[in-house]
C-alpha cells in the first residue's frame, strides 16, 4: 500500500538534521496532581533534557529548547496565545523547520500550531514512533512499528491530509460513488493494520513454538527491563560477550535478543534484552509490543535495570512498574523480580555510601544489586543471586548412573541442571542434579534410585 507521498512529508518530521525547537509545556506544580502520571511528579529540567535526548536520537538539530510553566491548556491550541506568538517570533529568528512539543497534542492542536508558527510540529507519541521507526531491525519489529504509526496516522488524517478533501467518483475496488479520499485512506490504512495484525498474530504463536521448545530444554529465561538508557543492553554485552548496540542515547535497543549464559556453577540461562520503557508511552506502541513484551512477562527472573546516576531515577522506576503491572506483571510477590542498581562507577564515594547503606536497609530477598555494567563491578554477586532466585524452586536430587548409561546421562544433560558430576571408585558416576517441579515425576520414574536432597546439601558438597 502506498500513500499520498505529499501527505506522507506532512505527517513525518523528515529528522536528518532539521533545525528544532524543543518545548516542553509541563503542569505548573499546584497543577500537576491533577493531571496524573509519574511522569508529571518529574523535575521539569531532567523532562526537557529528555525531550531534547529524544529529538537527537532522530538526528534533529536542536538549536533551542524552552521549558514553559502550564496553568491550563487551550482546547485550539495547548499553549495560551501570548505564548503562541512569542515562540512563532523564535521559530522565525532561529530559522526552525521543526517543533517538538513534549505532550501529547490533538490533530486540532497540531494543526493550529503548524499554522501560527509555519514549521512542522510534531508531538511526543509521534517523536517516539519515529525512533522507534529508524531503529527496527527485524521483520517483526518494523510491523510492530507500523501498527502503531498507523493508528496514530489515522488519527491524524483530518490534519494531515486535508488536501485531500474532496469527493471523487469510486470504482468497486476503491470504494462506492461519492466517497470521499480520506474515507478511503481511512479504510486502507484499517486494511493494512488488520494484515499487520495477522502477521503478528503469526509471530505470536511462532514465539509461543519457540517458548515450548525451550521448556523442554532446561534452560530458564531471565529479562532484562528498564527505563530508556538505563543501561540494559551494556549489561547484557558485559554477560554474554555479544556486540548488541550499546550507546549512551535513548532507545539505542528496539529488537529484543536472547543469549545463552553460565551461571557461577554451571547451569546454563537464556537472557532477553528488551525495548527500553519510557514516561508517557504510546499505549499504541506497549499494544503493539505486546507479543514481543510476552518474553518478559513468562520469564523465570526480570532484571529491573536502574541508572542511580540519573537524577529522575525513582520517577523512572515507576514509569517502568507502571508498565510491568499494564502488561500483568504484579509486584514481586514470587521473588521474580530483582532490582539493579547499576551506574555505580558514575557516582562519588558519598553518593555511593548512602544507596550501599539504603540496600542494606532492604530486606532479602527485595535486597537490590548494586552493579556497574561498564565496569563489571559487581556482576559476579548478581549472577550468583539470579542462581539462588532461580533455585528456590526447584528441586536437587543425587544419584548413581551406571558409566554405560549413556543415554541416561544424555537425558539428564538435556533436561535437568547437572550441579556436580563425580565418577565412584568402583566404576559409574555419582550426580547431583536440579529439576523442575512439573518436570519431577517424569524424571522419578525414569531414575527411581534418585535420592531427593536440599539445594543447601548440594551447594555444602559443592563447597566440599
Amino acid at each position: 500500500m502506498r500513500f499520498d507521498s505529499e501527505a506522507r512529508d506532512e505527517a513525518t518530521p523528515n529528522g536528518g538534521g532539521a533545525r528544532a525547537l524543543v518545548i516542553g509545556p509541563y503542569p505548573a506544580q499546584s497543577g500537576a496532581a491533577h493531571q496524573g502520571g509519574a511522569a508529571h511528579a518529574r523535575d521539569p529540567s531532567a523532562r526537557l533534557a529528555e525531550a531534547v535526548g529524544l529529538a537527537q536520537a532522530i538526528d534533529l538539530d536542536v538549536v533551542e529548547q524552552l521549558a514553559l510553566s502550564l496553568n491550563d491548556i487551550r482546547p485550539a491550541t495547548f499553549l495560551g496565545k501570548g505564548k503562541v506568538e512569542e515562540i512563532a517570533e523564535i521559530v522565525k529568528a532561529k530559522d526552525v523547520a521543526l517543533v517538538s512539543m513534549d505532550c501529547q497534542l490533538s490533530p486540532v492542536q497540531q494543526r493550529n500550531l503548524e499554522k501560527a508558527w509555519d514549521a512542522k510540529v510534531i508531538d511526543r507519541t509521534g517523536l517516539i514512533l519515529e525512533i522507534f521507526g529508524e531503529r527496527a531491525r527485524t521483520k517483526e519489529g518494523a510491523l510492530q512499528v507500523e501498527l502503531a504509526h498507523l493508528a496514530y496516522q489515522k488519527s491524524r488524517l483530518v490534519r494531515s491530509w486535508t488536501h485531500l478533501e474532496r469527493q471523487r467518483g469510486g470504482f468497486g475496488f476503491l470504494g462506492g460513488p461519492g466517497e470521499t479520499q480520506i474515507e478511503t485512506d481511512r479504510r486502507l490504512i484499517e486494511e493494512r493494520m488488520r494484515r499487520i495484525e495477522h502477521d503478528l498474530d503469526k509471530v505470536k504463536r511462532t514465539r509461543a513454538l519457540h517458548r515450548k521448545t525451550r521448556r523442554d530444554v532446561p534452560y530458564p529465561v531471565v529479562a532484562l527491563v528498564g527505563y530508556t538508557n538505563a543501561g540494559k543492553s551494556t549489561l547484557f554485552n558485559r554477560l554474554t560477550r555479544a556486540e548488541v548496540l550499546a550507546q549512551d542515547m535513548l532507545f539505542a535497543t528496539l529488537d529484543p535478543t536472547l543469549r545463552q549464559i553460565k551461571l557461577p556453577h554451571g547451569a546454563r540461562v537464556l537472557l532477553s534484552d528488551t525495548v527500553g520503557f519510557i514516561s508517557d508511552l504510546p499505549t499504541m506502541l506497549v499494544s503493539a509490543f505486546r507479543a514481543t513484551l510476552e518474553e518478559v512477562t513468562l520469564a523465570d527472573v526480570v532484571l529491573h535495570i536502574r541508572d542511580v546516576s540519573h537524577e529522575d531515577w525513582e520517577a523512572q522506576a515507576k514509569d517502568v512498574e507502571s508498565i510491568l503491572d499494564e502488561l500483568g506483571l504484579k509486584g514481586d510477590a514470587e521473588g521474580r523480580i530483582l532490582e539493579v542498581w547499576n551506574k555505580i562507577d558514575a557516582l562519588d564515594p558519598e553518593r555511593l555510601s548512602a544507596l550501599q547503606a539504603a540496600a542494606n536497609g532492604i530486606a532479602s530477598p527485595r535486597r537490590p544489586m548494586l552493579v556497574s555494567a561498564l565496569t563489571g563491578q559487581g556482576l559476579d554477586e548478581l549472577l550468583a543471586r539470579i542462581e539462588a532466585t532461580l533455585a528456590a524452586g526447584r528441586i536437587c536430587f543425587a544419584l548413581d548412573l551406571d558409566v554405560a548409561d549413556g543415554e541416561g546421562l544424555a537425558w539428564l544433560h538435556a533436561h535437568t541442571e547437572v550441579l556436580e558430576r563425580e565418577a565412584l571408585p568402583q566404576g559409574g558416576v555419582h550426580l547431583v542434579v536440579r529439576i523442575d517441579p512439573e518436570r519431577s515425576d517424569g524424571f522419578a520414574r525414569r531414575f527411581p534410585q534418585a535420592e531427593m536432597i536440599r539445594d543447601a546439601d548440594a551447594s555444602r558438597r559443592r563447597a566440599s
